[in-house]
């Protein structure tokens, strides 16, 4: 789903290249037209806060679908807000290299270290306490919530950029959530 992320295309690639039938389509698509196993919901510039409805029909597909959905750093905070937990400014934006601490392995980060570097690039990101219907599942010294995941549905989020190169495991954490759709 693309939100107008820089990095759409490299989502994009890194899902055919772990040989998913992947194709890129607007945030406008209705739910119904898609027929798709999983959802991944890119990055993007729009401000989380003020310019939420650049997302397009993304509040439909959450309330719509029941397969798995992965947000990527302004999907991330979409999916969260939707569930009712704050997103707004960071209290320091995080661009380039950080380490991510692995909070939960879940199914989402099976099989990786608990402490990886991956690659960021947000000025807003989702704030805590979260809602009791989102598990916290990595965070970094900057960020508290790096990955969620909901309770009750297959959908998770990423505030960092799985997709790009300078991320470690980053095939792997789309392996993991592939493997969701593949159940």
């Amino acid at each position: 789903m693309d939100n107008g992320g820089q990095w759409t295309h490299r989502e994009w690639r890194v899902l055919r290249d772990i040989g998913a039938d992947a194709r890129i389509v607007a945030n406008t698509t209705p739910f119904e037209t898609l027929d798709s196993d999983a959802i991944v919901l890119s990055g993007g510039a729009p401000r989380i806060g003020s310019e939420a409805a650049l997302l397009g029909s993304t509040g439909d597909y959450l309330d719509k679908a029941a397969i798995p959905v992965l947000g990527i750093c302004v999907g991330c905070q979409f999916i969260a807000m939707h569930f009712g937990a704050t997103a707004g400014p960071a209290d320091v934006p995080e661009y380039g290299k950080m380490e991510l601490k692995i909070d939960e392995h879940d199914e989402l980060f099976a099989g990786l270290p608990s402490k990886f570097f991956a690659w960021e690039s947000h000025n807003d990101e989702v704030k805590t306490p979260v809602p009791k219907e989102l598990k916290i599942l990595a965070h970094s010294d900057g960020c508290k919530v790096q990955a969620f995941k909901h309770l009750s549905k297959p959908f998770y989020g990423v505030q960092f950029h799985p997709e790009v190169e300078h991320t470690e495991h980053g095939y792997e954490i789309f392996k993991n959530f592939i493997a969701l759709a593949r159940k």
